[in-house]
């Protein structure tokens, strides 16, 4: 990037008005391009934001989903009814999409809505951070902000403990 830099910089001293106005021309090019790469790099560097910290003291469902899982379709309606039934009892469900697409998490959405928090990860940093092997993958998170249970799947049998042990959780 220096050397882009360099050549808008330095202005020869000797020019003809023809050799100005493309210098002009071309320093205006150059410092497009490296503010669009500069730009570039910034957004890609910026991980998705999930502050989980904010949330002590109450008990966070963290779900991992993709819209080509599906298991996870049958689990947003489940998540939904826990929010709703113990929200204001301390729980926080928040989904994380993993979807290199947002299209694709936006279409999803659209067939089954979310009424919690949705966060995107489609470079898969926060993915990663929390070791994912398959979808949904689920953390149950008690109120000193610690993972108390870990989940992979999601099948009928699900709901049933996964309720138990927010419920052991809220109550403590």
């Amino acid at each position: 990037m220096s050397f882009l830099i360099e050549r808008v910089t330095v202005l020869p001293q000797i020019m003809t008005r023809q050799d100005s106005l493309r210098y002009r021309k071309d320093k205006l090019f150059l410092l497009v391009v490296a503010g669009f790469l500069v730009f570039q790099s910034v957004a890609r560097a910026a991980p998705p934001v999930l502050d989980l910290e904010r949330y002590r003291g109450k008990v966070v469902y963290l779900d991992f989903w993709a819209s080509w899982c599906q298991p996870c379709r049958q689990s947003f309606p489940w998540m939904n009814s826990m929010q709703g039934k113990y929200g204001d009892k301390g729980l926080v469900v928040i989904a994380v999409n993993v979807d290199a697409d947002r299209k694709d998490a936006d279409r999803f959405l659209q067939a089954v809505p979310a009424d919690f928090q949705v966060v995107y990860d489609p470079d898969g940093d926060l993915a990663q951070q929390y070791h994912l092997v398959g979808m949904p993958s689920s953390f149950i998170i008690g109120p000193d902000g610690r993972v108390a249970f870990h989940h992979e799947g999601f099948t009928k049998n699900s709901p049933r403990a996964y309720e138990a042990e927010i419920q052991g959780l809220i109550t403590r």
